[in-house]
């Protein structure tokens, strides 16, 4: 399992992140068509916000978005590397405040001045220890009507199957992957984490799951690895009973974006990638 010191090492010193990030949008084509077709219509209710947080940027391939739908922006990151990226490449934007942070706490920002809360693409990485740290935080940094909007890890719920891949034999391992049958971690979710899990966190500190998502992530996998939970205050005017749809044609979204980015923009995302690289 993971820990915070592993993940800050890792994304400060050994990801190379020469694609800035763009690399984790090749499915969609790139970060734009992701954004229009995938993000921004799961969150557009919420949108625009007095003020966003968010949670892991990277190299800002989300900050990018969010930033012109706000009046101000704090973006916080465990990587110092991720922040000074994020400073520079958004250097003409007054309305950005940049705070690197232990992983878990959210102690610069002051209690309920949070309209929006966001995290995509990153957090599915982070155990059920951080996400809990930072639901904990959210209940105090959320404004009593705010809203939060976190893609987390559900791999958890294929904790046996996970085992059993790893116990067997390589051979017969590969070939129960390769049917469905059993699962690798191929993209390294937080195995701790699952949607259940995000729901009891959620009341414990006090805030309501209006939503999830259950989804499937990566081209050719089924299952549902990950989750896209909406969360606010138990006395917001928007809390309400979870509602939860299991996706398992999510990627389709992205196969379909994928076509439209061939066609139309063609070397789009190459380009998006030495943009960043150059500032």
């Amino acid at each position: 399992m993971p820990t915070v010191d592993n993940q800050i090492g890792f994304w400060d010193k050994k990801y190379d992140w020469l694609g800035a990030g763009e690399e984790w949008s090749s499915s969609w084509g790139n970060s734009e068509l992701q954004w229009h077709m995938t993000v921004l219509p799961r969150i557009a209710r919420f949108l625009p916000a007095g003020t966003i947080l968010e949670l892991a940027p990277g190299f800002g391939r989300w900050t990018h978005y969010l930033k012109d739908h706000c009046r101000e922006l704090i973006v916080v990151d465990l990587a110092a590397r991720c922040i000074e990226a994020c400073r520079q490449r958004f250097a003409s934007a007054s309305h950005i405040t940049y705070h690197v942070n232990d992983g878990k706490s959210l102690e610069m920002v002051p209690d309920h001045s949070i309209d929006f809360a966001f995290s995509f693409d990153s957090l599915v990485h982070v155990e059920v220890d951080v996400i809990g740290a930072y639901l904990n935080e959210l209940a105090r940094k959320l404004k009593p009507n705010g809203v939060g909007f976190i893609h987390h890890s559900n791999i958890g719920s294929y904790r046996r199957e996970l085992d059993l891949s790893r116990r067997l034999p390589t051979q017969m391992s590969n070939f129960l992957i390769n049917r469905g049958i059993l699962i690798r971690n191929f993209h390294s979710r937080a195995e701790t984490m699952t949607a259940e899990s995000f729901l009891g966190l959620c009341d414990h500190h006090g805030l309501r799951c209006m939503s999830q998502e259950i989804i499937s992530w990566g081209e050719g996998h089924t299952h549902l690895i990950d989750c896209l939970s909406m969360f606010t205050p138990k006395a917001s005017t928007y809390s309400t009973p979870t509602r939860r749809i299991v996706n398992k044609k999510f990627m389709q979204e992205a196969s379909r974006a994928k076509k439209l980015c061939d066609l139309y923009w063609q070397s789009a995302g190459r380009e998006q990638q030495n943009n960043v690289r150059n500032l």
